[in-house]
């Protein structure tokens, strides 16, 4: 089930985003749907916090039995934290993808970036059309 509070990049990464401390936080991960396309998950490597990222841009990136996927960030801003356990417990993705399976949390500096993101409606039809 997609979680219609979300937003989701065509690259499949859903994010969340929180006030927090009066910025504009993004929480991070990837979506059920690219979970059960990539299959069994073997590796995943993320970044740390304080880097810079921009909208579109490679943070990371996920290994399954199939192959590399690169992880691509939805927005514009810093890395203020990292999942750092997430990528010892990779099964526990595809239970908890949208809360425990956050990968990173980016300050967003440039808010513009949100306007590209699609709401869960738009995604879902995406995810149809990919099959």
């Amino acid at each position: 089930m997609t979680p219609k509070d979300l937003l989701y990049a065509e690259t499949h990464e859903w994010v969340r985003v929180a006030n927090e401390g009066g910025r504009k936080i993004a929480t991070i991960g990837i979506t059920d749907f690219a979970i059960e396309q990539l299959t069994d998950l073997v590796h995943m490597v993320l970044p740390k916090a304080g880097k810079q990222v921009k909208a579109g841009e490679e943070f990371g990136e996920v290994e399954s039995v199939k192959a590399v996927s690169s992880l691509y960030s939805p927005v514009t801003g810093e890395i203020v934290a990292v999942n750092s356990d997430l990528p010892s417990r990779l099964e526990s993705l595809g239970k908890d993808a949208y809360v425990g399976g956050w990968m990173i949390k980016v300050a967003i500096s440039d808010e513009s970036s949100l306007k590209q993101l699609m709401d869960a409606a738009a995604y879902e039809k995406q995810c149809a059309a990919e099959g």
